[in-house]
């Protein structure tokens, strides 16, 4: 039976750099949350593996072994065909790749396959977390998850186009044995509360992928300036930075705005969950 699959966007509210392992592996203290916005998965199952890529950002995009998509799959011993709809920018901190990944196994699952315990850490360390894809706290290289407990978050998404790589972020951090986030997430009453909170928190990717990629600077620097934005950051290991807004239609106006001064830049206005 053909499924349809949603594969949101996951966003970095936060990311702290705790420690390095020996095998090089970074650990990490993050809080995730999930937009309402991301690429859509058809799987028709037949004999043999193929997979098809279009949408918005489909060029460049590989559609064979090397697509986390088809790894998924091939791990699952799930064969047929996979359609792609990319509408997320790929190598762009949102975790694009992992949640299609993260899609294919739940859609296998849902179709009997058994997923193999080790699978979705071994595909990346955001796949754990894109397979829960609910507000999560993320430690460890990824395969530590507790839920979190937060309210919804109207925010904007920017892209400015730039392909910011992960390991050369990585290797250009300044410590990796930052402090982690508080012991205790604390509730929050509203999202004003919880931007609050969040500016005590950090990304520390984002100043070495700043240095990468300059643009960065500006699109944060758009966001701050915005109106109504609560706080702005990057996300991952970027180059999509996010803002938060007391209402939708801060947000939206916020898109517009921004869209309208930089129509190169991918804009998307979302509720974070």
């Amino acid at each position: 039976m053909a499924a349809e699959v949603f594969a949101p966007a996951k966003i970095n509210l936060t990311l702290h750099v705790t420690g390095r392992r020996a095998d090089g592996y970074h650990l990490l203290d993050s809080l995730v949350v999930f937009a309402d916005t991301g690429d859509r998965l058809q799987l028709d199952p037949g004999p043999g593996l193929a997979l098809e890529v279009s949408g918005l950002f489909a060029e460049g995009v590989p559609a064979d072994h090397r697509n986390l998509v088809w790894k998924a799959a091939a791990g699952a011993g799930w064969t047929g065909r996979i359609r792609l709809s990319k509408q997320l920018p790929h190598g762009a901190g949102i975790g694009g790749g992992s949640s299609d990944a993260a899609a294919v196994l739940r859609a296998a699952a849902g179709q009997g396959r058994r997923i193999p315990d080790a699978l979705p850490l071994s595909l990346g360390a955001d796949v754990p977390v894109c397979m829960a894809s609910r507000a999560s706290r993320m430690q460890g290289i990824g395969e530590q998850l507790t839920p979190a407990e937060l309210p919804p978050l109207h925010a904007l998404l920017v892209n400015p186009g730039a392909h910011v790589p992960t390991g050369p972020v990585f290797s250009a951090l300044a410590s990796r044995a930052s402090p982690p986030m508080p012991q205790d997430i604390p509730p929050f009453a509203s999202a004003e509360d919880c931007a609050a909170w969040l500016k005590e928190q950090r990304n520390d990717l984002e100043a070495p992928a700043l240095a990468l990629a300059p643009v960065i600077d500006r699109t944060l620097a758009d966001l701050r300036s915005s109106r109504g934005a609560l706080l702005a950051r990057m996300s991952g290991s970027g180059a999509t930075c996010f803002a938060l807004y007391p209402t939708k239609k801060a947000a939206h106006m916020a898109a517009y705005e921004i869209g309208a001064e930089h129509p190169d830049w991918w804009c998307s206005a979302v509720t974070l969950t």
